[in-house]
């Protein structure tokens, strides 16, 4: 079915013309992905997103990129795999470079310790078009790495190459789209696609980082579990050994239940690693911490395969989780978390997350349409009490690859600022609905990013052209104090006409939002 066709989101505080009060009880932090460019220019790099009042990086630790031969089959000789000195220094250098820049400006690092595996520690036999290091990767072998990660970033340690104790990272996720086979654990399923032996891996790998983390020093850190992709294929004989299982299907094997969210028992729990009867799985959440005890769960709740509006909802598809549909995560988490009779209100973060634009993707919304779906989103974010990030991904598009590449930043491939998106980011504005009678008010949200590394509070500016010409004027000035420029109010704009946020960086330039058209009748 066309998207264009498919149904719509009613979402509650999205189609009134007043505010509908805070509703958060945590911030709302940002999150940006920008590996390239952190890679070659950390400081520049931070700078940027320092002046856009990024709260946190989230930065990519893959294994294969520190672990020393990791193109051999066999294991390097003298491996002491829980050090930090066992593997290379050099390898560690483009890491160690962000984490300081970014501490020296008083940013976070989400590091998400992820494959792919050194082919030393994936299982041999891997099929035809595997990629290396998704097949079958070692959790023990795991452990002893992030065990290194997490000694690392301890705080304390001081490499031999000088500089100095390395900054402490406190924020951490594990693995990277475990339920993507193509690029990050394979495979995902066995038995002609009936068996999610990607679960059971995760499992695993989630036991092995998280009890190195524990045993390093973090266990009061923010630890994230997950980090799913938000699609999968659901035909007969998907996803196979690559290809992408729907998240809700894999979070159910992952916690060993059925379809009906009632523990897995016999045969397909055994096939599942899990426990077969009602007596093993009295230690099930013990045995397995970070499922139940994790700081957060991590989605890449990308709207609709990046084209279509965030509202809008496929059919169909109950095991997709996307931006519409986090309700489902949150009950799905809900039920089964509930443990001898104590359940667990996970936190929920958006750690992947961007829209496609035209140009350069053919077939994306255009800049105007992509700007406003960006601040619809996070809009809708804001809205949502359990959901503590807001993420983009990335700062510019890939420089290869053209219109059929991941085309998501917020510049072009050159470095050129994308007109109208990159200034949806920098200070949001959605307006939930544009016509108004005159007198009784419009609802106007916002977000002036880049205050929460000025004093506060701050004054933006609502502005308006009356009939799109002739200059703006303001309308009503708000004075935003939210650490995270976030500001919620009503205003009552006496004709119709193009609607703009303005704020003036302290000793800098004015800034400006996108424009929103409205009608006053």
């Amino acid at each position: 079915m066309a998207l264009a066709a498919l149904p719509m989101l009613t979402l509650a505080g999205c189609g009134g013309s007043k505010p509908q009060g805070t509703v958060r009880s945590a911030p709302l932090i940002s999150i940006f992905e920008a590996p390239l460019q952190l890679a070659t220019a950390p400081g520049p790099t931070l700078n940027l997103l320092h002046r856009l009042g990024v709260d946190d990086v989230r930065v990519i630790l893959p294994w294969s990129r520190i672990a020393p031969d990791a193109t051999s089959h066999k294991v390097p000789a003298g491996l002491a795999g829980a050090s930090p000195a066992a593997y290379p220094e050099v390898n560690w250098a483009p890491y160690d470079a962000i984490i300081r820049a970014a501490a020296a400006r008083k940013m976070g690092v989400l590091l998400n310790v992820s494959g792919p595996a050194p082919l030393w520690a994936s299982a041999r036999g891997a099929p035809p078009g595997a990629e290396p290091g998704v097949w079958k990767p070692s959790a023990t072998q795991f452990r002893l790495f992030v065990h290194a990660v997490g000694v690392r970033y301890s705080g304390h340690y001081k490499p031999p190459s000088g500089g100095g104790a390395l900054p402490r990272v406190s924020f951490w996720s594990i693995w990277n789209e475990p339920n993507l086979g193509e690029a990050n654990l394979a495979p995902q399923a066995i038995d002609n696609s009936t068996v999610e032996s990607s679960a059971q891996m995760y499992r695993e790998l989630l036991d092995a980082g998280w009890s190195s983390l524990q045993a390093t020093g973090h266990g009061q850190d923010t630890i994230l579990i997950g980090e799913l992709a938000p699609y999968g294929q659901t035909g007969p004989g998907d996803p196979g050994n690559f290809g992408e299982m729907a998240p809700l299907r894999f979070l159910r094997a992952l916690y060993c239940v059925d379809s009906s969210l009632q523990p897995l028992r016999g045969a397909a729990a055994a096939e599942r690693g899990c426990p077969t009867t009602a007596a093993a799985s009295k230690s099930f959440a013990t045995k397995h911490p970070a499922l139940f005890q994790a700081s957060g769960f991590a989605m890449h709740p990308y709207a609709n395969l990046e084209t279509a509006p965030p509202s809008l909802v496929l059919p169909d598809e109950p095991d997709f989780v996307y931006l519409a549909t986090l309700s489902r995560l949150e009950s799905f988490l809900d039920t089964v978390t509930k443990v001898d009779g104590a359940g667990r209100q996970f936190p929920i973060y958006s750690t992947e997350f961007g829209y496609f634009t035209k140009p350069p993707s053919p077939s994306a919304p255009s800049l105007a349409l992509a700007a406003e779906y960006i601040n619809q989103s996070e809009y809708m974010s804001w809205r949502m009490p359990r959901l503590r990030s807001w993420d983009q991904y990335l700062l510019a598009d890939p420089q290869t690859g053209g219109p059929s590449a991941f085309n998501s930043g917020l510049e072009y491939s050159s470095g050129q600022p994308k007109p109208i998106v990159f200034d949806a980011w920098r200070m949001p504005l959605f307006l939930p609905a544009t016509r108004e009678q005159k007198g009784h008010g419009l609802e106007v949200w916002g977000d002036v990013r880049p205050i929460h590394y000025t004093p506060r509070p701050q004054d933006v500016r609502i502005q308006l052209e009356p009939g799109g010409h002739g200059g703006f004027e303001t309308v009503q000035t708000v004075s935003v104090s939210d650490r995270g420029g976030y500001f919620d109010t009503s205003v009552k704009f006496p004709s119709s006409g193009e609607v703009r946020l303005t704020w003036t960086y302290p000793h800098g330039p004015t800034i400006h939002s996108r424009l929103v058209t409205i009608s006053v009748d």
